[in-house]
């Protein structure tokens, strides 16, 4: 049986900035998002902590503890807001371990 499972997720990242005169997807941190083991143009789901607001997007590179929501996805938050970003996968296994991130009001890892 296969099933699907959260892979990977950076929680309580906050938004930098947002941009929507682009064509769409969350610009994260790429030191970040490797951390989290989320690769560019990955698809992934983005709760909005303040506000309840899901949407899906997908994975750019940005700078140092960038967190960018753009596109249309841009009117669903506010910069300062808390976001939960995930990305889910499919696996064999029925004790699957995921990576999960966490990270300060500043966008640094917690240790």
């Amino acid at each position: 049986m296969f099933f699907n499972v959260l892979r990977s997720k950076i929680h309580m990242a906050r938004v930098t900035t947002k941009c929507k005169e682009y064509e769409g997807s969350i610009t994260i941190d790429e030191n970040l998002a490797r951390k989290a083991n989320l690769i560019l143009n990955e698809k992934v789901l983005v709760a909005d902590v303040e506000n309840g607001n899901r949407f899906d997007t997908y994975v750019i590179y940005g700078k140092d503890r960038e967190i960018c929501i753009n596109g249309a996805a841009a009117n669903l938050v506010e910069v300062g807001d808390r976001v939960i970003i995930m990305a889910f996968g499919i696996t064999d296994k029925e004790n699957f371990t995921p990576t999960i991130v966490k990270v300060d009001e500043n966008n640094r890892v917690k240790e």
